[in-house]
């Protein structure tokens, strides 16, 4: 009695291990079919991503310091680097590239922007107004000269900004207290920190075009 009893049990058991070993086959081969077709899948995709083609250049015709300029350019560029890229206007400086310090500063019918924020197709048909068109050595806009006068910059990346917001809110707000340049300049970062040298820059400019 107990010879079968312990057969019996032997058996079961060779059961229970054909049965575990023969299920744990079947899973491996289902899983193994599942990570194959998905390493398949994501193959196939990336193929087809890489074979994506975007936009291509398009003929664009920007107004920039009264002349009409003619270019090529991709929809995703930005009027920072259509001018930087592609004209050689190289007087709007990238720094943070994320419309936060103004060094790209232009004039866009009349208003101060951030040119790394403005796509370049956007500004079709606009005024824009770039440091280049305040003149050069020996000819310089009351702002450039008035920042000369005062050391009102250091580093120089961003200078061509604060002129550009400077001239611009004069233009709006000819008489000027030095509060209301502080605020008028808030859009502009200067890391050199020579914000008194600019604000006194400002009050001198206001005065020489008043006295122009």
């Amino acid at each position: 009695m107990v010879s079968a009893l312990s057969s019996q049990k032997d058996k079961e058991k060779q059961t229970k291990a054909a049965v575990s070993r023969r299920g744990f086959l079947g899973s491996a081969g289902v899983g193994g079919g599942i990570l194959a077709t998905s390493l398949g899948a994501q193959e196939a995709a990336a193929q087809a991503a890489a074979n994506v083609m975007g936009p291509t250049e398009v003929a664009i015709t920007l107004n920039i310091n009264g002349a009409a300029t003619k270019l090529q350019v991709e929809p995703r560029v930005t009027l920072l680097d259509a001018l930087r890229n592609k004209l050689d206007m190289t007087g709007a400086k990238r720094v943070c590239d994320r419309g936060t310090c103004g060094a790209c500063t232009v004039m866009v019918n009349g208003k101060t922007v951030y040119g790394c924020s403005v796509l370049a197709i956007d500004a079709v048909g606009k005024q824009i107004t770039t440091i280049e068109s305040l003149g050069g050595p020996g000819k310089l806009h009351p702002v450039s000269a008035a920042f000369i006068k005062h050391d009102a910059q250091q580093c120089g990346y961003c200078t061509p900004g604060f002129v550009m917001a400077a001239k611009a809110f004069l233009d709006r707000n000819p008489n000027p207290t030095r509060e209301q340049v502080q605020k008028g300049l808030s859009g502009n970062i200067c890391r050199c920190g020579t914000y008194v040298g600019m604000r006194e820059a400002v009050l001198e400019a206001a005065r020489s075009m008043k006295n122009a």
